[in-house]
């Protein structure tokens, strides 16, 4: 049989993960200092961390927490999920007690454009296909709990509508967990009397919904419920709002959480402990895994290392400003990842040219770098680069590379864990770990959420993202007076804007100067406690692309899946 490693051909992903020697989930638990009765299996390798094991933990002292965030994502790739798969296989390797706190893929994502999500090569987290797939069900518990509350919201109004609900005013959309796009906009209620009132409806990726935000933001079942409550759904024809308490579908809601609220444990390659909970979208739902997870893993290990979505003024903005604020989290330490390939692209070379060596754009294209170091100096925590490795940098970029954040203060140090593992990413957990002993972070959000909408969203835009300012559509400017009106304006924002570039545009890559920051419209995510601002054309609902990742995704006679990356 032909065997790829002997031909030194590099393995998938998935044929990678399925020749791991998995360990049973109990004994990834008990270097937690986990006991079986405090876990509940799902299956040998998957478990869920139950409540009794929270409430056991409370009082242990925290340990280091790591944010692992990047540049903006580029075609090229930065490898985000990898790197920190990668740092806690190299922090397990010179002896530390490390845990990862991940999100979970969503499945739109992993048969759309990235046909999986649990890191790469040989720093990933298993069971692989399981992971990519339905796990332990929390994201189809996100949708049906989603999907009832619009059901009842329909047939409330179907069967009398004693709110007096405007049914030209339903802001609460349908989810699925798949890029649909025939979904974004449809008309339900068709087919006479019987089949309800006819509206305008739409649908929006799971992982874009306020019950995902809702439920990585719980601090426990209780505050769930609550915060399920307090979901606006409608207005009346009056002009009154509609909460998803006046609907009476709060309990059952909480019913098809109260499993999924349970953060979910597995391991790394490396038999090493990965908790994964949560998934939302850095530019709807705040981009982090959950409160619990993350400060689950604080108590259990000595370092935990977690992620966020997309690139720093995204996914960290949100970390910082919106995550650390509600869970009184303080970050000891923020991981940059960024890839050579990935500045030479904002340094304007192709994606077809970044395999040659390009001095001039990378010096270019590296200010974008220098830009997340400074944004992430602003909260007061140090920094450290890593660079996603590839056998294609050569020796004048890396120390181009060395000497620019030399310049900036910060350490730098290359990851090679894709290709090696855990020994692969010893320099940055050494890096990592002497950051920690060397430097104090002065962790503080950059805004107080007790601000005007507009004075947080100016001091982010300005701050963050390097704007010249703020300039509000009349339909934005309607949407923020009706929220203050409410008396939901003083909580933190949320924006959804093109990761593609610090900008507005995902066509200006690099640092863009001389720009403004256009919000089209403004919603509120009361349930989750922050409002919504929207930038740019932000889609909740993607679509496949012309060759979808599932054409290649297959699983043979005996169950084994092949085209999982």
């Amino acid at each position: 049989m032909w065997d790829k490693k002997k031909e030194n051909i590099m393995l998938t992903d998935i044929e990678i993960a399925q020749a791991t020697k998995m360990l049973e989930i109990k004994e990834i638990a008990a270097k937690l200092g986990v006991s079986e009765d405090e876990i509940e299996p799902y299956g040998h390798y998957k478990a869920k961390l139950t409540q009794k094991l929270i409430e056991r933990t409370a009082k242990n002292p925290d340990g280091k927490l790591i944010l692992v965030t990047a540049i903006n994502p580029t075609p090229a790739g930065e490898g985000k999920t990898t790197t920190s798969v990668g740092l806690c296989e190299g922090m397990n390797k010179i002896g530390k007690k490390a845990c990862l706190a991940l999100r979970e893929p969503s499945l739109g994502p992993v048969f759309g454009v990235k046909g999986g999500a649990a890191g790469g090569g040989y720093s990933q987290v298993v069971p692989m296909e399981d992971i990519n797939l339905h796990f332990t069900g929390d994201m189809h518990a996100i949708t049906a709990a989603n999907n009832l509350l619009c059901a009842m919201l329909d047939n409330h109004i179907q069967q009398g509508n004693e709110l007096n609900i405007d049914v030209r005013r339903i802001l609460f959309k349908r989810c699925l967990d798949m890029n649909d796009r025939a979904l974004r906009n449809c008309v339900i209620g068709m087919g006479g009397k019987v089949n309800g009132v006819p509206r305008e409806d739409h649908f929006q990726i799971t992982v874009a919904s306020e019950i995902m935000a809702i439920l990585c933001l719980a601090a426990d079942l209780g505050d769930l419920k609550k915060r399920l409550g307090n979901i606006l759904v409608a207005y009346t024809y009056d002009n009154k709002p509609v909460f998803a308490r006046d609907l009476k579908a709060v309990g059952a809601m909480t019913a098809l959480l109260k499993d999924a609220i349970n953060p979910n444990l597995v391991q790394t390659l490396e038999n090493n402990p990965a908790i994964i909970h949560g998934g939302p979208f850095a530019n709807i739902a705040h981009g982090c895994n959950s409160v619990r997870a993350t400060k689950l893993a604080l108590k259990l290990a000595d370092y935990t290392i977690t992620e966020a979505g997309f690139g720093s003024d995204l996914g960290a903005e949100k970390f910082f400003d919106i995550k650390c604020r509600f869970a009184g989290l303080k970050p000891d330490c923020v991981v940059l990842v960024a890839t050579i390939r990935a500045l030479k692209y904002n340094g304007g070379v192709p994606k077809t040219e970044l395999t040659k060596e390009n001095t001039e754009a990378l010096r270019k294209g590296i200010v974008n770098l220098g830009v997340h170091i400074e944004n992430m100096r602003l909260y007061g925590v140090p920094v450290v680069v890593a660079i996603n490795h590839f056998y294609t940098d050569t020796d004048e970029e890396i120390a181009i590379v060395r000497e620019y954040c030399g310049q900036k203060g910060a350490r730098v140090a290359f990851s090679d864990g894709f290709l090696k593992g855990g020994e692969g990413a010893v320099e940055l957990a050494n890096a990592v770990v002497e950051t920690i002993e060397n430097e104090n972070s002065d962790f503080k959000p950059i805004y107080d959420e007790k601000l005007p909408i507009k004075e947080k969203l100016d001091i982010i835009a300005k701050n963050i993202y390097r704007a010249d300012g703020v300039v509000y559509t009349d339909a934005a400017e309607k949407a923020i007076k009706e929220i203050e009106n409410l008396g939901f304006d003083r909580v933190p924002v949320c924006v959804a804007k093109t990761q593609y570039s610090l900008s507005d545009d995902p066509a200006k890559l690099g640092k863009p100067e001389n720009f403004r920051i256009t919000v089209s419209d403004v919603r509120l995510s009361s349930g989750a406690g922050f409002v919504v601002v929207y930038t740019g054309n932000i889609m909740t609902m993607p679509g496949l692309p012309k060759v979808p990742a599932a054409n290649n995704i297959d699983v043979d006679e005996n169950g084994v899946i092949t085209g999982l990356f």
